[in-house]
């Protein structure tokens, strides 16, 4: 007998919801789910997704580590760039903007996306809507209050590839299936988005050089639909490891799975955990020319929309192997370290591969993440699952 999937109205019953934000934010305390539901999204992502919300508790989890761990421990959470939420503390980033005169900082608002609203600027005059309130004339009180942006130190020196001299950003997608214990995956496949136009900083006004959004890159003058502006995560790390070396490639993706474990851990104790949720999240990441990631941001609701063939490909077998660790048919035994394009990161703690240790020789245990190598989730997959009942294996 094989299961059936049956797309049902919004008022009818449903079995498995992927919802958007909008969707959740009106019904999830309004809906009774019962055992085997399950649905796309935990009822308070957005303490992660949200710009101002994931720098705070990215920054508490900081202090709670210096305090309890020390510095050193606390420095593995510095991967995000200094940040202030305006214009809530706007007298404060205010003191530190007088610190480095001359540096471009990036204006973003909190709960926008696909490039809305983002401006870069290095005077004061240009941020003035965001005075507080107190320092605002009377005649700006009479006003309504400005959306809350986050402002935040631009990264000047980004990871610049030879021939290209664009600059890019990491797409990469982590699953989460829950967060007491945690518990989450990370997928092999992701990708580089670049800008259209060549990085210069005498050119801040310029979205297309600044900006990697495929929403904002696509409305360039010279942008080709066909060749579009992505690089596939496998041959990213290819040419990295060509012109680095191996180690040092190594150590980056390293730094890289610190960052989705430590924001993450971040907040763990805030989010409201449910057996019912799982959540994909799509993290942005910039690399600069010490080949440092800089965690950007974490999106809820991360771009499924195709922007080229092998771009579709990615994205559904991304749709596809998520389907399988959310198991609504039941045919994983719950202690698979693999699935498809997914490698189990954190279990209540870090995985450990278990393939290939004794032939190397060592004793030492290697993290069970393979972001930008092969992924050969088909034929693992066969060797996975358990075919239905009265179904044969192809």
């Amino acid at each position: 007998m094989y299961v059936c999937w049956v797309e049902v109205k919004d008022d009818g019953e449903w079995d498995f919801n992927w919802c958007d934000v909008g969707w959740l934010r009106e019904n999830f305390d309004h809906s009774y789910m019962e055992e085997h539901v399950r649905i796309s999204h935990f009822r308070n992502h957005y303490e992660l997704t949200r710009k101002n919300l994931m720098v705070k508790n990215l920054k508490r989890y900081r202090k709670t580590l210096e305090r309890e761990a020390g510095r050193l421990e606390a420095a593995r959470c510095d991967f995000f760039p200094c940040t202030f939420v305006l214009p809530s503390e706007y007298h404060i980033f205010v003191e530190e903007f007088k610190r480095s005169p001359g540096s471009t900082w990036i204006m973003k608002p909190v709960a926008r996306s696909q490039g809305k609203g983002i401006f870069l600027f290095r005077k004061l005059k240009d941020i003035i809507d965001w005075r507080k309130d107190g320092s605002r004339s009377e005649e700006q009180k009479d006003e309504a209050q400005v959306e809350s942006y986050v402002a935040q130190r631009y990264i000047e020196n980004p990871y610049l590839i030879a021939g290209i001299s664009n600059t890019f950003s990491l797409s990469i997608f982590s699953l989460l299936d829950l967060y007491i214990p945690l518990k989450a995956w990370l997928y092999r496949d992701g990708f580089a988005r670049f800008s259209n136009t060549r990085f210069s900083l005498s050119s801040i006004d310029d979205q297309y050089v600044h900006l990697t959004n495929v929403a904002v890159q696509k409305t360039a003058p010279d942008y080709d639909p066909e060749k579009g502006c992505k690089w596939q995560m496998q041959q990213l790390r290819q040419y990295l490891t060509a012109k680095h070396g191996f180690e040092t490639v190594q150590t980056l993706f390293k730094e890289i799975d610190n960052i989705f474990i430590r924001s993450l851990i971040s907040v763990q104790k805030t989010i409201i955990n449910d057996k019912h949720c799982f959540e994909l999240y799509g993290y942005d990441i910039l690399l600069d020319q010490d080949l440092k990631p800089w965690l950007i941001e974490v999106n809820a609701s991360p771009s499924l929309t195709a922007s080229s063939q092998e771009d579709y490909e990615l994205k559904y077998r991304l749709l596809e192997d998520t389907l399988h660790i959310v198991d609504m048919e039941g045919r994983l035994t719950g202690k698979e370290k693999r699935v498809g394009g997914f490698d189990l990161m954190w279990n209540d703690g870090p995985v450990y591969t278990d393939v290939g240790l004794e032939a190397l020789g060592s004793s030492c245990l290697v993290e069970n993440t393979l972001l930008g190598c092969v992924n050969d989730r088909q034929k693992q997959l066969q060797q996975l699952l358990k075919p239905f009942p009265g179904q044969k294996r192809t």
